[in-house]
């Protein structure tokens, strides 16, 4: 058989070939076929060949299939998930094939629709109706392929907690049982991988929900997380070269990240763009997720996959309008608050998403509304990264009070006098560094906020010091910050 990828163009084939008294099947592109130097890499799963006899197979497969060529059947075939060209939704199209990756298989396979349809949706309206983050999930989930179509960005929503038993895993599964297959290595996957490979999951997927559970996983020795939001929440992955002297194509993606965690997904130093793009819920253990996590397991794991399917038929361009309506409205009504514009946006898709999934499949006539989310978004305030970097330095001025004495004994990073603290500007420059803010970005952001005395265009004042000439960041203490900053500010 001969596939061809409705993205791409490109045409690989099907082989059939004996061994072992059974008849076995591998699919490859033309090229690891017709190069002599590359089939020979068949012989790993069981073709019978050398590197004597690699340049006649290599002919003699590209002989029979020109000779062949209008015989042999042709099937159109596709190496994602997601919304295609044609308006269609991988895999919910009949008689198209996968040809992508053997490695993501096992997931292509688990987005499925398996067991009873009408048991999941009596386990998924009882958790919907008994904890406003199950429904959350839920609706991410099916707000996950809005996204595209409605032109918004990519989104986090993160459940974490210390107390172990608040249902955070299952809360994860049940949403990806919307899809298809809930098993953890099934479709949804683990933090143990690389930054690559879960770029290269997200742009598998295309539009449906990434779902990565236990964030510790991705942790180091000294307890930081290697994981990096940015590269996910940006929708494009890294360009790369290849081995032919030319650029490999840009995966991208257009999805809703659904993760779990023993601690927030972003630190207290992230850039303000990191933390805009995170919905996080903390999970506590009088408030659990999912309450009968293994009533709820047992019903999930055998009856899955069937409400991405209806959800994915109801989006006809009528609802489509609907949604576009149903978003703008409440996108203005949640920016017009006190959160972000970033924020605002996840959080109306999320309203948008639950309100067609309750129309289309729960019919409980219940959904979110604006006010039980916007407990769970972000204030402009604490997602600005120069609000944290200054409370940041202030705590870190108490912290070292000994050191701003000006006594001339032992270390000193400056003194304080009145409500300034004049800091050595290498003991500024350090303290910005251990705590992962950018010196220059502060800087400009405290002289903008008018918490430093600057001299001229720069952003330190020379002071004595122990009798010695030093030049000082000038930073006022104590500073209550209550203003409403617009977003060019917190970006």
């Amino acid at each position: 058989m001969r596939l061809t990828n409705i993205d791409t163009g490109m045409e690989k084939l099907v082989i059939a070939y004996e061994r072992g008294g059974r008849i076995r099947y591998l699919t490859r592109d033309k090229q690891a076929l017709f190069d002599s130097k590359k089939i020979i890499e068949l012989s790993a799963v069981g073709v019978a060949v050398t590197s004597k006899t690699a340049a006649a197979l290599a002919q003699f497969l590209c002989d029979i299939e020109d000779l062949n060529y209008d015989a042999i059947p042709e099937q159109d075939s596709v190496s994602r998930l997601g919304w295609l060209n044609d308006g269609n939704f991988s895999p919910y199209v009949s008689n198209l094939a996968f040809d992508g990756d053997a490695a993501y298989g096992t997931i292509f396979k688990a987005i499925r629709e398996q067991g009873d349809f009408q048991k999941w949706l009596a386990c998924a309206v009882e958790c919907r109706h008994k904890s406003v983050t199950a429904q959350i999930m839920l609706a991410a989930s099916f707000a996950s392929v809005l996204i595209r179509k409605l032109g918004t960005l990519p989104f986090f929503v993160h459940l974490w907690g210390v107390d172990s038993g608040t249902g955070k895993t299952v809360g994860l599964m049940l949403a990806a049982s919307v899809w298809g297959d809930p098993e953890l290595g099934q479709y949804p996957q683990t933090f143990n991988a690389t930054q690559v490979g879960h770029e290269k999951t997200a742009a598998f997927l295309g539009n449906i929900p990434l779902c990565i559970d236990e964030l510790q996983l991705s942790k180091d020795s000294h307890g930081r997380s290697k994981f990096d939001v940015y590269q996910l929440a940006q929708g494009v992955g890294r360009t790369r070269g290849n081995k032919a002297g030319g650029i490999d194509a840009t995966p991208t993606w257009s999805l809703c990240i659904l993760t779990t965690g023993e601690s927030p997904i972003v630190q207290a130093n992230a850039g303000a763009g990191a933390v805009n793009r995170v919905i996080d819920i903390e999970c506590k253990a009088d408030e659990a997720v999912v309450q009968d996590g293994a009533a709820v397991c047992k019903v999930i794991r055998q009856n899955f996959g069937g409400a991405g399917r209806r959800f994915i038929e109801g989006l006809t361009p009528k609802h489509l309008e609907t949604a576009q309506r149903m978003y703008d409205l409440y996108f203005q009504q949640l920016s017009s608050g006190e959160t972000t514009e970033k924020q605002a946006m996840a959080a109306a898709l999320i309203l948008t998403a639950d309100a067609l999934a309750d129309e289309t499949i729960y019919k409980t006539g219940k959904h979110l509304t604006a006010e039980q989310i916007s407990e769970f978004l972000k204030s402009k305030t604490a997602v600005s990264a120069g609000v944290r970097g200054y409370d940041y330095l202030c705590d870190w001025v108490a912290l070292n009070a000994v050191k701003f004495s000006g006594d001339g004994s032992g270390d000193s990073y400056g003194i304080i006098d009145g409500d300034f603290a004049y800091i050595n500007r290498t003991a500024f420059r350090n303290a910005c560094t251990d705590s992962g803010f950018d010196e220059s970005a502060l800087l400009s952001w405290l002289r903008k906020k008018g918490l430093i005395q600057t001299r001229g265009r720069a952003y330190t004042k020379p002071k004595k010091i122990a009798g010695v000439p030093v030049e000082c960041v000038v930073m006022k203490l104590s500073q209550t910050l209550q203003e409403d900053y617009d977003e060019d500010e917190l970006l």
